[in-house]
């Protein structure tokens, strides 16, 4: 029997709960009320107005049925509105507030922050090596996910 420590699953785990803690704690702290998830999402909204939100939740790899609480949360705080697409009566197109966009720019020096703190215990070499090997073990798997990653 190995040590939990020598298992892939048991590290992404442990390093996901220590991410969005320190994420909480950076953006609660500059006065924003987001989650990892609702940033994700605004942010694909931002650099991609009118897509719908299956798309989005295929460009942040988040399933389908649970987008739409997050996409509900961001309409209600005022940063996203959703409009009936006129390509297609099922979909919702989304577009980001003016609102929405001056969270994004306010927040960003505590997700810069947040990402900093992340990685502290790396030297900026490891750190870039920690981030290109993570990018490859994901790209590798993301078809095995049950919400994979996906191009706009």
């Amino acid at each position: 029997m190995t040590d939990n420590n020598d298992k892939p699953g048991h590290l992404a785990r442990r390093f996901q709960q220590i991410a969005a803690a320190i994420f909480h704690a950076e953006v609660d702290e500059a006065g924003y009320d987001l989650t990892p998830v609702q940033y994700a999402a605004l942010t694909a909204v931002a650099m991609h107005p009118a897509i719908d939100q299956a798309t989005l939740a295929g460009l942040i790899a988040y399933d389908r049925t649970t987008i739409t609480g997050v996409v509900d949360r961001l309409v209600q705080k005022g940063l996203l509105v959703r409009h009936a697409s006129n390509r297609d009566r099922r979909a919702h197109e989304l577009q980001i507030t003016d609102e929405g966009r001056r969270i994004l720019v306010g927040i960003e020096p505590a997700v810069e922050a947040a990402q900093r703190i992340m990685l502290r215990g790396l030297t900026p070499k490891e750190a870039e090596t920690f981030m290109r090997l993570l990018r490859k073990a994901i790209a590798a798997g993301n078809e095995l996910s049950r919400a994979p990653l996906r191009d706009a």
